[in-house]
C-alpha cells in the first residue's frame, strides 16, 4: 500500500476484476459516445465485466491515467493489463481479437464493425443572463 488511497483502490480493482472498464457514466447510462461504444462491444460479446464511473471524482481519472500511462477514457483492463481505449477496443472487436483477449469462444465470422455508440442527447443551450 502506498500513501495514495485512490491509486491503491484503482490498482486493487484492476487486480480483483478479470475485466474492468473505467468509463464515463455506467454501462446502463454511458455519459459519452466512446464509453457507450466500448460497453456496446463488451455487451455484444456477452462478456462479464466490472465498470467504474470516473466522473464523480476528478482524482479518479487523474490517478487512473497516472497508473495506466494512458490519457483518455474509457480504459479497458483484462487480467490486470491495459487493453486500450475505445478505438482499440472497437478495432479488436471487429477483428475478433477482443473475444480472444477476453477468453471467450469464437462465434465464427468477425462482425463487420463495432456496435454503434448510443447517441447522446443534445446539450441545452448556454444561458447567459442579460445585465444591460
Amino acid at each position: 500500500m502506498s500513501d495514495n488511497p485512490i491509486r491503491d483502490a484503482l490498482a486493487g480493482a484492476i487486480a480483483e476484476n478479470p475485466t474492468i472498464l473505467f468509463m464515463k457514466g455506467t454501462p446502463d447510462a454511458p455519459a459519452c459516445g466512446f464509453s457507450a461504444r466500448t460497453v456496446g462491444a463488451l455487451q455484444a460479446l456477452e462478456a462479464p465485466f466490472a465498470a467504474v464511473d470516473i466522473l464523480p471524482d476528478p482524482r479518479i481519472r487523474q490517478e487512473l491515467s497516472a497508473l495506466s500511462d494512458w490519457p483518455t477514457i474509457p480504459q479497458l483492463f483484462v487480467n490486470g493489463e491495459l487493453v486500450g481505449g475505445a478505438d482499440i477496443v472497437a478495432e479488436m472487436y471487429e477483428t475478433g481479437e477482443l473475444s480472444q483477449v477476453l477468453g471467450l469462444e469464437a462465434t465464427g465470422d468477425a462482425p463487420a464493425e463495432a456496435p454503434a455508440a448510443v447517441e447522446e442527447p443534445a446539450a441545452p443551450p448556454l444561458q447567459i443572463e442579460n445585465r444591460l
